[in-house]
């Protein structure tokens, strides 16, 4: 039987949750919090739409039962402490890292053979967190970010423009923060470059709204945002589910990559059974490679300062 975990069923995790299950690509979803009840209320009420939005993939909740997860195929940590306004996603480090660390090692105890896709902020060392605490080979502990990132500039591009979402494309690279590298060379609508329909400081004005993508939702509403974090965390599952060799952006550990070494960062990839079966390395031009590497710089600041905590 397969089996899809979620641990936090905050906003991002039960809608993450969710969108697994009404995709039907797995028999079973739990998910698990740390409240008592939480969980088991937020899967009961979704369980109860099945009937409505016709699926048959079981929701089931539970309290810190992690031996209910037991033989998960795919595991999705959303837990964590919130951003609120005027938090940066490096304030979160500490204290994020901790619940991280045991998360990780409660579901390795259960399911041994699993992926992990991390969401918890700040992004990047919260995967090399997980990562670090699991033991397991880099491929098979991945973080969402890109998938989001791209998601949103995406959104924003069809807004300007007037078009479906559905036929944009676009790479985004880099951290999950105010560093992220969005590529215009490589966004097209309809296979036709973006730069036919805009100008430089509309397009600019686009990446910088993507730049700032979480802070305008937290800012907005008090609290970061679930609805497209947790969409985006089920379509990388669902690649790995379905074995489907999917291109997305995601956070993958780097081992020279572009010039890289030792760190967790948005790069393409390509998602399968195997978690990130493949990394594809562009041919940036000096520019792009140039806010990489500026990006790379501020995660690998934070990635220091997590281990020198040594939680």
């Amino acid at each position: 039987m397969s089996k899809v975990t979620v641990v936090g069923a905050g906003n991002v995790g039960a809608t993450c949750a969710e969108n697994v299950a009404r995709a039907e690509f797995c028999n079973e979803v739990i998910l698990v919090d740390i409240k008592p009840n939480f969980a088991e209320g937020k899967a009961l009420d979704q369980w109860e739409t099945s009937p409505v939005n016709y699926f048959d993939t079981r929701i089931v909740g539970v309290t810190n039962d992690y031996a209910r997860t037991a033989g998960s195929d795919v595991v999705v940590i959303t837990s964590g402490l919130p951003r609120k306004p005027g938090m940066s996603r490096d304030d979160l480090i500490k204290v994020n890292a901790g619940i991280v660390k045991s998360v990780t090692e409660q579901i390795i105890a259960h399911s041994p053979d699993c992926i992990i896709v991390v969401v918890s902020n700040p992004l990047d060392v919260m995967t090399y967190q997980s990562y670090v605490t699991s033991k397991f080979p880099s491929h098979r502990v991945v973080g969402m970010a890109g998938v989001l990132d791209t998601a949103r500039y995406r959104s924003f591009l069809a807004m300007e423009l007037n078009v479906s979402p559905k036929d944009i494309q676009a790479v985004l690279m880099g951290g999950h923060g105010d560093t992220m590298v969005p590529l215009p060379r490589y966004t097209t609508v309809a296979g036709i470059p973006v730069t036919e329909f805009l100008d430089d400081a509309t397009l600019e004005a686009i990446i910088d709204r993507t730049k700032n993508g979480g802070g305008e939702i937290v800012n907005l509403l008090g609290t970061s945002g679930w609805y497209a974090p947790g969409a985006a965390a089920a379509q990388m599952v669902e690649a790995i589910m379905k074995d489907s060799k999917r291109i997305f952006p995601c956070c993958a550990y780097l081992t020279g990559q572009y010039g890289i070494n030792d760190l967790y960062l948005g790069v393409p990839c390509k998602l399968g059974r195997g978690g990130v079966e493949e990394i594809l390395e562009l041919k940036l031009n000096n520019e792009e490679m140039a806010l990489l590497k500026e990006s790379a710089d501020a995660v690998r600041s934070v990635a220091d300062a997590l281990k020198a905590m040594e939680i």
